[in-house]
């Protein structure tokens, strides 16, 4: 069982940055992938970058890619996005999950039915 929490959300200007936390408790926690979702009003939840379970592989979605980085401190149960050149399109609240992905493909990362363990979600605005 792994209990999530996210923090670092707020408001930020069009071309600010911010860095997400995403902090988990559970002895397992080096032993699940880690993923950032979001989901804007009106719209799916949609995959931003994922890490595999010792760092060594990050994946990121075609939107973000470039902008955004991923990493995480298994020692400190934790996982952070950095966010750079934010636009007005990140605006969403963004969740991490965890989730044994193991042996999956790549792709496997972005999709949710992967994840088994949801944080409650952080608001990112930003504004023009």
């Amino acid at each position: 069982q792994v209990q999530l929490v996210e923090s670092g959300g707020g408001l930020v200007q069009a071309g600010g940055s911010l860095s997400l936390s995403c902090a988990a408790s559970g002895r397992t926690f080096s032993s699940y992938a880690i993923g950032w979702f979001r989901q804007a009003p009106g719209k799916k939840r949609e995959f931003v970058a994922a890490i595999n379970r010792n760092g060594g592989s990050t994946y990121f979605s075609d939107s973000v890619k470039g902008r955004f980085t991923i990493s995480r401190d298994n020692a400190k149960n934790a996982v952070y996005l950095q966010m750079n050149s934010l636009n007005v399109e990140d605006t969403a609240v963004y969740y991490c999950a965890a989730g044994d992905l193991t042996g999956y493909y790549s792709g496997s990362f972005q999709l949710t039915s992967r994840y088994d363990y949801w944080g409650q979600g952080t608001q990112v605005t930003v504004s023009s």
